[in-house]
């Protein structure tokens, strides 16, 4: 049971939740309410990116499985810390804006595993691969909303804004992660590189609608 003192803060922001019989009056951030909001905007833009960073959870499990007690375990593992903290702060995100999440969670859960460990069972090369090319199309996908929340109004906006920027930065520095260890020695990593791009793109229009 939420209650009006409840609040979810981070590092980018506090997002605070009235109770039941007051949403309509709630204060989501300064000057920001859940009626003077984009609903359609904001709930789609919460929805795909909460879906996204499960799906990266899922993608960091499975090559934590293969390559956990390799050389390269201590990195991967440093990522999946920081999506661990992503997918944290979409989960508190989706209570104070009130999104439902994608119904294709079980989806995600499956194939995120499925990607991750069976990229790792090419090697480390394998896994930074697929870091790479996951981490540049949630780094693209964000790019687009920041693009889409700066034109409808940038101050309402601010604090959701935040959160996507920093995000976004932090997928960037996974993707340069992947580069710096031999991501472009795996195995057709132009061809493993545009079919994961391809999966990326589709996962995010199902969940943006679904």
């Amino acid at each position: 049971m939420v209650t009006s003192d409840e609040r979810h803060e981070g590092d980018s922001g506090c997002f605070r939740v009235a109770p039941a019989q007051g949403r309509r009056e709630a204060l989501l951030s300064s000057g920001m309410t859940l009626d003077n909001i984009n609903r359609a905007t904001v709930d789609r833009i919460i929805r795909v990116d909460h879906a996204g960073e499960y799906g990266a959870n899922r993608i960091y499990a499975g090559q934590m499985a293969v390559l956990g007690r390799s050389s390269v375990g201590p990195v991967i593992q440093k990522m999946w810390d920081q999506e661990k903290d992503h997918l944290k702060k979409f989960n508190e995100l989706m209570v104070a804006f009130r999104v439902r999440p994608t119904i294709l969670m079980p989806l995600w859960n499956l194939a995120g595993f499925a990607l991750g460990a069976g990229t790792a069972l090419l090697g480390k090369e394998g896994a930074m691969a697929c870091t790479v090319a996951v981490e540049e199309s949630i780094a693209h996908h964000y790019n687009n909303q920041i693009r889409t929340l700066m034109e409808e109004d940038p101050g309402k906006y601010e604090e959701l804004l935040q959160v996507i920027k920093k995000f976004r930065d932090e997928e960037l520095e996974h993707h340069d992660t992947g580069l710096d260890h031999d991501a472009e020695l795996a195995p057709a990593y132009a061809l493993l590189k545009r079919v994961i791009q391809a999966g990326c793109s589709a996962a995010i229009y199902l969940s943006e609608r679904f």
